[in-house]
């Protein structure tokens, strides 16, 4: 579920938070400080309008979702690839997913809040005000299972590979399977 001050596209009862530092320059989002679900054909509309940069953007995001392969963070639907996720469902409302132009809001455990929130890019990380828990694993992804948040590379190809998104992948399941600081409860299972 959405916090208070966050905003952006997709799902108002996101279970997957993507936070990025820009947003499209997009007529029908200018401005807007709300979250709005997609339809069908917005994607392809923005990454027309705005450029590549935001088609890959999408692109990796599906790729990983998909590549996830789980119910418990988006709704796959019918999809049969990463592509028709993107296009059918991907940031539309009842995904689960949301992609956040605003700062992650981070309460102090998990269990307030059982969404996983992946900020996109180093750069972007260390401009933010991260719990003290965050765990850099290597030059480019951190964990921090007490907010359920990891850090990883843009969503571009060449910064999110296939195999890096393989590991964004394991690093999320192993977020599933670490307990919560009180009650020793799995996520998702409270």
């Amino acid at each position: 579920m959405l916090q208070d001050n966050e905003w952006g596209l997709g799902d108002s009862q996101a279970t997957v938070k993507v936070y990025i530092a820009n947003q499209p320059n997009f007529t029908q989002y200018a401005n807007s400080q709300s979250l709005q679900p997609l339809a069908t054909g917005e994607i392809r509309a923005i990454g027309t309008a705005c450029g590549n940069g935001w088609r890959k953007v999408f692109n990796v995001y599906a790729k990983l979702l998909f590549a996830l392969n789980t119910p418990q963070w988006a709704n796959l639907g019918e999809a049969s690839n990463w592509q028709s996720y993107r296009d059918r469902y991907l940031l539309q409302a009842g995904s689960g997913t949301a992609l956040l132009f605003s700062a992650p809001q981070l309460p102090s455990l998990r269990k307030t809040n059982p969404a996983l929130k992946i900020v996109m890019g180093k750069r972007y990380a260390n401009s933010l005000l991260l719990p003290g828990s965050l765990l850099w694993l290597d030059g480019e992804f951190a964990i921090d299972p007490q907010s359920n948040l990891l850090v990883c590379p843009y969503f571009d190809y060449r910064q999110l590979s296939n195999i890096k998104i393989l590991h964004l992948v394991e690093l999320i399941k192993s977020l599933a399977k670490s307990p919560v600081i009180d009650n020793n409860c799995p996520l998702f299972s409270c």
